[in-house]
């Protein structure tokens, strides 16, 4: 890794102080098994909270408590004996959950593939009664089960208080009103997909607050769009920019994410179109800010990751697909990436053009503008099946949703044979769908690309509308409406379900609604 440190101390004189809020919890629920329900479970109200403060519990009773919204943050509660004078220690096992399968299943039976060290619980011992218990890790929930593992059979437990200290770095009282004739469903869209992108801003854009709690350079892009249209906190973006920017790996690209402590490291993943995306990442920065210097400082690194990048392409000019390599693009285990990367490749190539101008790096514009050509070109004679009227993919010539919509995003087509194209697919949809809200977002983007508005705001409600009507109150990481147990990792209970790269709604709204004529 070669550090920059002028661009790391940069950065860290850049973190944000974050804002406070005392939250309460609203009711006592239990967690009812339900088929109907999303991924089978949902809560039913059991008590108010007033009254669990007056019950005492025993040797295997519970409680959870539904604090009435997701929320990060800190928790802490007050405990006392009821009966006589303790003589054993109280063991307390606490379960956290942002959804009530989180709650309803036993995190015993979790076999997926991420560390279970992700799931949210704690088992704590407290040798004296009363006591005030504060929590020093970090939560991510909405619902929290205080369950008795055990006590003496001389008391029981009375739980006088709970709260949470919530955190984060968004200044809510920046965020402009809506534009005129935003109908409520939208509106609700809206507040939502803002409470998604408040939640995962800390110290950094996290892609996550439950899982990952890191910065992710392709929930940064997403994140960072959001937030010039609600919150406008330019720095916080600026100081992420400013982290990968100064911690590339050996080759130079930069690294897929990077970590905060004990001190900022990278971390050793590198993606083909995440290194790509600092690009337009910068891009988008420097049009919402107009930071000249910012730009100057980073513009080498940008520069770096299109070489990069460029470098990847065979003698056809295709991008090469090979084990060699590990290209994102969406949590689609079917899907070939080689058609969806030399269209983020063409994009960001455009994007990196435009930094070069403003830049006054002209001998850089030039080649930019040379391997632009080359790769579209190659595109159409190479990936561009005539007959179907489709971009194909790999060896076996695969069709699938996101190869069509990175092409349009990437300007290969005009937008008129691009819209053309789109409705071919909805008279044909290819059979590699999409899984992500991720790929859900540039879909939507395409589809105002190619002049196709009304049909982007069909999907987009039938998307993260169907996502409201499952009972988001945040946006999740993955959402498949034909399959709502859907998760890459092996199992739904280590999913995140408020997740950066979700928050895209607000973008939308704010940038393209326009009232009935």
């Amino acid at each position: 890794m070669q550090i920059q440190k002028a661009f790391v101390t940069k950065a860290e004189r850049l973190t944000p102080a974050l804002f406070e809020f005392e939250t309460l919890p609203t009711a006592a629920v239990e967690a009812i098994a339900d088929e109907q329900a999303f991924q089978g479970w949902r809560m039913k109200k059991t008590d108010d909270y007033e009254n669990v403060l007056h019950r005492s519990f025993g040797k295997g009773e519970s409680v959870t408590l539904d604090f009435g919204d997701h929320l990060v943050g800190y928790v802490s509660f007050a405990v006392e004996a009821v009966g006589s004078p303790p003589d054993a220690p109280l063991k307390l096992k606490l379960v956290f959950g942002e959804m009530p399968c989180e709650i309803g299943e036993n995190f015993a039976d979790y076999d997926g593939w991420l560390s279970s060290a992700w799931l949210q619980e704690e088992t704590i011992f407290i040798d004296v009664l009363p006591a005030v218990v504060r929590l020093p890790r970090r939560y991510c929930f909405r619902y929290l089960k205080a369950t008795v593992v055990d006590a003496s059979r001389k008391y029981k437990a009375r739980f006088t208080d709970f709260r949470c200290r919530t955190v984060t770095s968004a200044d809510v009282s920046n965020v402009p009103p809506l534009p005129d004739g935003v109908p409520e469903d939208l509106a609700a869209m809206d507040r939502v997909a803002i409470k998604t992108l408040r939640d995962c801003m800390q110290t950094v854009y996290e892609d996550g607050p439950k899982r990952d709690r890191r910065l992710w350079i392709g929930d940064l892009r997403l994140q960072a769009q959001a937030n010039y249209a609600t919150f406008r906190d330019r720095d916080v973006v600026k100081r992420c920019l400013y982290l990968f920017g100064g911690m590339p790996l050996e080759s130079g690209a930069v690294g897929a994410c990077v970590f905060e402590k004990p001190q900022p490291h990278v971390d050793d993943t590198w993606l083909y179109d995440y290194s790509l995306f600092f690009a337009a990442t910068l891009y988008d920065y420097y049009e919402a800010t107009g930071d000249k210097e910012t730009l100057e400082e980073l513009w080498p690194v940008a520069l770096r990751q299109l070489r990069l990048g460029a470098e990847r392409l065979d003698e056809r000019g295709v991008v090469k697909d090979d084990p060699s390599w590990w290209c994102f693009i969406d949590w689609q285990g079917d899907l070939n990436k080689q058609a969806s990367a030399q269209a983020v490749l063409i994009y960001c190539l455009k994007r990196g053009r435009a930094l070069a101008e403003a830049a006054g790096d002209a001998e850089a514009a030039a080649w930019i503008e040379g391997e632009t050509n080359r790769a579209a070109e190659a595109a159409l004679a190479h990936l561009w099946d005539a007959e179907r009227g489709v971009f194909v993919s790999g060896d076996a010539a695969q069709v699938s949703w996101a190869s069509q919509v990175w092409m349009t995003l990437a300007g290969v087509l005009e937008a008129p044979e691009a819209s053309a194209l789109f409705d071919r697919l909805h008279a044909n949809p290819p059979a590699i769908g999409m899984n992500t809200p991720y790929m859900f977002h540039h879909y939507v983007e395409a589809l105002f690309a190619c002049g196709q508005a009304e049909r982007a705001w069909e999907e987009l409600r039938a998307y993260w509308g169907e996502m409201l009507r499952d009972g988001a109150d945040t946006f999740w990481e993955l959402y498949n409406p034909k399959d709502k147990r859907f998760s890459p990792y092996g199992s739904n209970l280590i999913n995140s379900y408020c997740h950066a790269w979700s928050c895209t709604p607000t973008y939308f709204i704010r940038k393209y609604w326009k009232p009935a004529a």
